[in-house]
């Protein structure tokens, strides 16, 4: 049995340290659940105590204690020249499944914590009262001859979207509009059918960590270019010849950034003579702080774009969609009956009108948006004048690189500082990006602001082990 790597050790350990108690008790209580819940198999080797002890940013103290302790109670086995390892009994005879890598995204999501400051998943936490307004009036819509499933989605929203895309300058009917649970439904479907095990697909670096798990889903094998960089997409895709290209034009996450209307055309040129299927995520395209809403890349050749309301009004409304030829949209809505018959039928009534009026919630989304990064940036510029990033040109996020060390190790620490952060490795399909951090700027004056100071505290305790640049840095 093969080690896992301990970047992998390290997400499945997730928040070990934020509950009550010594931290080499917390350590050996969330192995001892990983081993009796099957995600350590017997026999599985884990990391030297001082490689997991720098990932954990700990003392190796703790993990040795630790591991003495799962020792004493027969979950483990250690043994000079063999390391440690799961003990062979430790597992019921109905387990032994491999290690199962979770990204550190989902994971703060499924198992949240209440007093800890959730930097990881970049989503907004208020309802605007126009929701609750929409909700009200898709209650009083008089339903007939409607058994509700409408697997491609209720009609009226579909003409919603579509007229939208038109406006912007891409004519669109309502059959080229699939609606989806969430743009991650949209990702997800599009990765069942379009990529086969052992396809290619070419992501930038970083990217949004939930379409590489989606991609990941179907075994992808990626390739990944420079964000941003439309001479490398388009070498590489002349080199590899993947199935898919999966971009975020407009304002990127994580860096916020924007691909020039010549950059769109030349993508979506090359990406048609190459035959190579073109995925466009524009679930920020609404959120640039100058008012600009470029135009998707699909009004330039063919592609298919992916959006949702997630990011411009709430998260909760789970309505998203994918917007593509009309062959492409069928296929998707049988697999889409076939997870869930069709998406709420009330939240797609109230959805319509929400898209309708959208241009007035956006104007507001974006306002608040702008004084949430001048705020966050100006914490940080003060608290942590060291940390190096651009103001984004809009998005939610930051992208922040660290003078030092690696951003797992430090969000462990900063997790004990009551803040969850989430690193730069799991954006990064290469395995790159590990020096820095993704900090959306959501949330209130005083939360950023509790939240930056919570980091610099951290901060000031982070000295990775064996990095002399560090500690001369710390010295002087």
């Amino acid at each position: 049995m093969s080690t896992p790597p301990v970047t992998d050790l390290v997400t499945l350990l997730g928040r070990w340290s934020a509950g009550r108690g010594p931290l080499y008790l917390l350590l050996a209580g969330r192995i001892r659940q990983l081993i009796d819940d099957g995600e350590l198999a017997p026999g599985t080797l884990l990391p030297p105590d001082r490689t997991l002890a720098n990932a954990l940013a700990v003392g190796r103290t703790t993990v040795v204690s630790a591991y003495d302790l799962l020792t004493q109670d027969g979950k483990i086995v250690r043994r000079q020249g063999s390391g440690t390892r799961v003990a062979p009994a430790a597992l019921r005879p109905d387990q032994g499944r491999p290690v199962d890598t979770a990204n550190p995204l989902f994971v703060h999501l499924l198992d949240p914590l209440d007093r800890i400051i959730q930097l990881t998943c970049a989503a907004p936490t208020v309802i605007p009262p126009a929701v609750s307004e929409a909700y009200r009036n898709a209650l009083s819509v008089e339903v007939v001859d409607d058994i509700g499933y409408h697997p491609a989605g209720h009609p009226a929203l579909r003409e919603a979207l579509a007229q939208r895309f038109s406006e912007r300058g891409l004519p669109t009917a309502p059959g080229q509009i699939l609606v989806t649970t969430g743009a991650q439904q949209g990702l997800a479907l599009l990765a069942k059918l379009l990529v086969a095990p052992g396809d290619k697909v070419v992501v930038e670096r970083p990217t949004y960590p939930g379409a590489l798990e989606a991609f990941r889903e179907s075994s992808a094998v990626f390739r990944t270019v420079p964000h941003g960089d439309v001479e490398a997409m388009i070498r590489t895709m002349r080199t590899e010849r993947p199935e898919v290209l999966y971009v975020i034009a407009s304002y990127h996450n994580p860096t916020g950034t924007v691909m020039s209307t010549l950059a769109r055309r030349r993508l979506a040129t090359a990406a048609a003579e190459l035959g190579v299927r073109l995925i466009e995520d524009e679930v920020l395209a609404d959120l640039g702080f100058a008012g600009e809403i470029p135009a998707p890349v699909a009004a330039y050749g063919p592609a298919v774009t992916v959006g949702s309301l997630s990011k411009v009004v709430w998260g909760g409304l789970r309505v998203g969609w994918v917007r593509g030829p009309e062959s492409v949209i069928n296929q998707l809505a049988r697999l889409k009956a076939v997870h869930d018959l069709g998406s709420n039928f009330l939240a797609q009534l109230a959805a319509a009108e929400l898209v309708a009026n959208l241009e007035t919630l956006r104007r507001q989304r974006v306002a608040d948006l702008r004084i949430q990064h001048d705020r966050l940036c100006a914490e940080l510029t003060e608290h942590l004048p060291e940390w190096q990033f651009a103001p984004a040109a809009g998005g939610q996020c930051l992208w922040i690189r660290l003078p030092y060390g690696d951003a797992i190790s430090f969000a462990q620490l900063a997790l004990r500082h009551d803040v969850a952060v989430l690193p730069g490795g799991s954006l990064d399909a290469s395995g790159g990006s590990k020096d820095y951090l993704r900090i959306p700027f959501l949330g209130t004056a005083d939360i950023l602001s509790v939240a930056v100071r919570n980091l610099a505290a951290a901060w000031r305790e982070y000295v990775p082990s064996g990095d002399s640049a560090a500690l001369t840095t710390l010295v002087v």
